[in-house]
Formats: structure tokens, C-alpha cells, sequence
């Protein structure tokens, strides 16, 4: 191949990598990138995982096998059976050697080593492919898996030079995968709350948002729980703010155990002393029973003084739900009912009767401000 050649093949990879918006994609746009610049039939993307002694596949491309699945759930080799990851991590690494691919085939090492077999060996046989290269991929520092690309039985055996190509291949998944994690935790850091470590409120608005569209289209329950930690400016006026953090993140760990109970339950702090749980698919019972063992736990955690919960679920009689932010104004009127009744248990709107009076304040035109205190002054 010649250096144009390779060097086209080289930005290819890098924009394929650079366009993937999940790692999966990222896995498979490095493989397939890896398969075309080597002129492979198939190419896959293994990582090591050292805690469990083992190489686990991410991703299989090309001429795949019916054992070959393109994203497989399960597909992990013990790393005894490869005895050149061993030599490449305690020994040629540990001494200061750098990584560099090697060739397999079909009929034994390419470097002509007398009497050698392995796993690789015998799987090529066992798929029909006629030779592998083999290239370690670096991140940070370390060895963290491999990229792997073979040809099948016929096509020409790899050389050194397709061999040296293939580790430049390599280091250059190696900066698609540092840019794919870093693009991972701005996503991650973006939709996460900093305190508890649960979703934010701007994650809550895209799945609410989603999940409202997909009620309408298909019909899909969509639940909303929405919950005020009660005393929790008293713990901060009286014992300061750290221990005030210190009771939202107990009550987080408290509303992420309840949600479990819920399959798919999204566990969130709004801002503040607000919290809420958002379930898409699963009955408005199960989540009021959540709901009920959220409070049940919040009025047991030390300085807290209990929750104040409400529930909207679109499988209850509250109206058509055409939009999300009436969703939430059902919940979060449902949530100030409860706080206003001292209640210790959910208030769920739609359940009081025809003239439920959450529903009805709910759909209220409500003023730009002091919403919630003359909410919570109506005794309904």
C-alpha cells in the first residue's frame, strides 16, 4: 500500500471515530476503519479486562461467522489462552518495550517459531481465515485491549510493513477512544447532579420530553414523581450546609433503592431539596407503590423530616397529557397538596374524584410568580 494510500486510510478511521456519538459506534467505526486501511475481511475490537483475567470482544465487523455476533453480549477469551498478551504485559512492556503488531496464520507463526499453536491458530482454521495481525492498543499509558484484523484463506499473508501499519492504526484508535471518553463525561457531567450523583434536571427534561412523545404516538404510561425533602433549611440554618449535604445525599441514595423497585425508573434531583423519578412503560400502581416506599424511608433517615410526594401518571384520570411541562405541573401540584396536608404518604392526582382538585389547580393558568406559596395556602 502506498503512503497516500495509508494516510487516506489513516483520516478515515480518525473522522469515523470522531463522528461515532456512543462508543459502540466509536468500536465500530474503528474496526471498520482498521479493516479497510489493512484490506481485511473481517476485524474486530477486544478489550482486556485485568481484573478478570480475560479479553472481551467489543465489536466484530466484515465477514463475520454465525458465532460472530456484530456486538456480541458475551464474547471473552481467558488471557492464558493468549500467551502473547501475557509476554506484551509483563514482559516486553514492564522492560520498556513499546507495542507493536505481529502476524498469525492459519498454518502457525508468521515469525516461523517450530511447533507453535495456539487459540489464534486454531480459530483462524476453525473460521477460514488464512492470516490475523494483531495490534495492542495503548490509552493513558497502559495496555487496554486489541485491534485485530484478519483476511481469509487465499489473500496474501500480512507483511512487516502491513504489521508496522497496523500498530499506527492502532495508536490511532487509541486517540478516537481518549476522545470518546472525554466526550462521554462532558455528556455524563452535563446530565448528572454533582451532589448526589444522580440525573439533573436538564436530563429529566429530555427523557420527560421523549417519554411524552412516545405516550402520544403509541400510548406508552408515562409516571412522574416529584418529592420536597422536608426540614432540610432547618439542618442547614442550625448544623450547616455540609451536614445539609450530607441528608441529600442519604435521601439520593434513599430515592435511587425506591426507583429500583420501578424497571428503567429515572432517579433525579430537580435542584435543592426537589427530587422526582420519572417511569416510562411500567403501571401507575407500581410507581405509586414506589412512591409509598420513598416516603415510608424518607421519614426514618436522621435530621430529615420526611418527604412531601406527589404522582401524575398518564394512566390515571387527569386529561389528555399533549405536552410535558403539564405532566410535571401535575406532579409537582400533586407534590405541594401533599406538603400543605402534612401527608405521609403520595398524593396522586386524578385519584380524588371528578373534580380532583390537584388536576384543577394544576391546569390553572398559574402567575410568574408565588405559584407554589398560594398553592400551598389553599387548603383544597
Amino acid at each position: 500500500m502506498g503512503e497516500d494510500k495509508r494516510l487516506v486510510a489513516v483520516v478515515a478511521l480518525a473522522q469515523g471515530m470522531a463522528a461515532a456519538h456512543t462508543p459502540p459506534q466509536s468500536w465500530r467505526a474503528a474496526a471498520l476503519g482498521a479493516c479497510r486501511a489493512l484490506d481485511g475481511s473481517f476485524a474486530a475490537l477486544s478489550v482486556w479486562e485485568r481484573e478478570l483475567g480475560r479479553l472481551r470482544v467489543l465489536v466484530n465487523v466484515g465477514d463475520r461467522r454465525p458465532d460472530e455476533q456484530e456486538f456480541p453480549e458475551a464474547e471473552t477469551y481467558p488471557v492464558h489462552q493468549f500467551p502473547e498478551i501475557t509476554e506484551f504485559l509483563h514482559e516486553r512492556w514492564a522492560g520498556g518495550g513499546g507495542p507493536s503488531a505481529w502476524v498469525e496464520t492459519a498454518e502457525g507463526t508468521a515469525a516461523g517459531t517450530p511447533g507453535y499453536f495456539h487459540h489464534r491458530v486454531a480459530a483462524l482454521r476453525r473460521r477460514g481465515r488464512g492470516c490475523c495481525v494483531v495490534a495492542p492498543v495503548v490509552l493513558h499509558g497502559r495496555a487496554w485491549g486489541e485491534l485485530y484484523v484478519a483476511r481469509a484463506v487465499g489473500e496474501p499473508v500480512f507483511v512487516r510493513g502491513e504489521a508496522d501499519f497496523a500498530t499506527v492504526l492502532a495508536a490511532v484508535v487509541a486517540a478516537g477512544l481518549a476522545q470518546s471518553e472525554r466526550l462521554e463525561e462532558a455528556r455524563r457531567l452535563a446530565f448528572t447532579d454533582a451532589l448526589t450523583g444522580l440525573a439533573n434536571r436538564r436530563a429529566v427534561d429530555v427523557h420527560l420530553e421523549e417519554a411524552v412523545e412516545r405516550h402520544r404516538a403509541q400510548g406508552v404510561v408515562v409516571s412522574l414523581v416529584v418529592c420536597d425533602l422536608n426540614g432540610l433549611k432547618r439542618v442547614n440554618d442550625t448544623l450547616g450546609h455540609a451536614v445539609g449535604d450530607r441528608l441529600l445525599e442519604r435521601f439520593g441514595s434513599v430515592l435511587s433503592l425506591c426507583g429500583a423497585m420501578v424497571p428503567g425508573a429515572l432517579a433525579a434531583r430537580l435542584g435543592g431539596d426537589e427530587f422526582c423519578l420519572l417511569a416510562v412503560g411500567p403501571p401507575a400502581d407500581d410507581v405509586v407503590k414506589a412512591a409509598d416506599e420513598l416516603c415510608c424511608r424518607a421519614g426514618e433517615l436522621e435530621l430529615g423530616e420526611g418527604v412531601a410526594c406527589g404522582v401524575a401518571s398518564t394512566e390515571d384520570p387527569i386529561g389528555p397529557v399533549l405536552d410535558a411541562r403539564r405532566l410535571f405541573r401535575l406532579a409537582d401540584a400533586a407534590q405541594y397538596r401533599a406538603k400543605a396536608l402534612r401527608a405521609d404518604r403520595p398524593v396522586v392526582a386524578g385519584r380524588a374524584g371528578p373534580d380532583d382538585p390537584v388536576v384543577r389547580l394544576a391546569d390553572e393558568a398559574p402567575p410568574a410568580r408565588g405559584e407554589r406559596r398560594r398553592f400551598r395556602g389553599r387548603r383544597v
